[in-house]
């Protein structure tokens, strides 16, 4: 199943107002002023009903999580050796790293993107023909740290997708759009070779502290809605530098 932007965020406005009613109750959105982000763990848990758990997934931390659509086992090599992590069905497997001392802070905004990319692929297997399913799909679907892709292969359109999805999720367009309204009056943030300066530093860090995300995730999340341009480096100008 290949997915344009679009199909993608009409997929993510459903699922979060059809949470929202779930979690929060019926009307919360339309009454309240505030930006509210997506309670992923929550999401997941209550209204996924997926089995979230952590484990310890590869020895150089490669593999940021997984999610299983039929009871199966994971392969796992540290030190040459070989061990069997047994999954079950409807389950999501964590690398164990997002919960070890020191890293819980530290480390939230990825551990909340990978739970949602993981969500992203079960609510996308769930929207599979039945007779797509086994032809289309593994027993597991796992994340890794991130890596460019060309989008050649079913597998590479897969994580695209929960990608794209999961992002969606986590900052609803809706939930983006009043945020940028109390932060810039929905003028949008400038990158400058990858970097942000002044004011769009501030502003991009409160944008990633409401929502819990990275400064990557939010960076492409708003870009993909016109809320960020970017230009050369060679394009900023410091306001304080004196020109001579």
């Amino acid at each position: 199943m290949i997915l344009s932007h679009s199909d993608i965020e009409n997929i993510a406005a459903a699922v979060t107002w059809d949470f929202d009613r779930f979690f929060f109750g019926a009307d919360d959105r339309e009454k309240r002023q505030y930006v509210q982000p997506t309670p992923i763990d929550q999401l997941a848990k209550e209204y996924l009903n997926l089995n979230v758990t952590f484990a310890n997934l590869s020895q150089d931390g490669s593999i940021l999580g997984l999610t299983t659509y039929a009871d199966t086992q994971f392969e796992i090599i540290q030190n040459g050796c070989s061990r069997i992590l047994p999954l079950k069905r409807n389950q999501i497997v964590l690398d164990s790293s997002f919960i070890q001392p020191g890293n819980v802070r530290r480390m939230c905004g990825r551990r909340r993107f990978t739970l949602a990319h993981e969500c992203a692929h079960q609510i996308l297997f769930q929207l599979e023909k039945d007779e797509s399913k086994p032809a289309h799909r593994r027993a597991y679907a796992e994340r890794r740290v991130h890596t460019p892709r060309t989008l050649k292969t079913h597998e590479d359109w897969n994580e695209w997708q929960a990608n794209v999805l999961g992002a969606a999720i986590l900052m609803p367009r809706a939930e983006v759009e009043r945020a940028m309204w109390s932060l810039t009056l929905h003028q949008p943030l400038t990158s400058y070779g990858g970097y942000f300066f002044g004011d769009d530093q501030f502003l991009l860090k409160e944008f990633c502290s409401t929502f819990g995300v990275s400064k990557t995730a939010a960076s492409i999340r708003l870009e993909h809605l016109g809320y960020l341009e970017r230009r050369s480096i060679w394009e900023y100008q410091d306001p304080l530098e004196v020109v001579m």
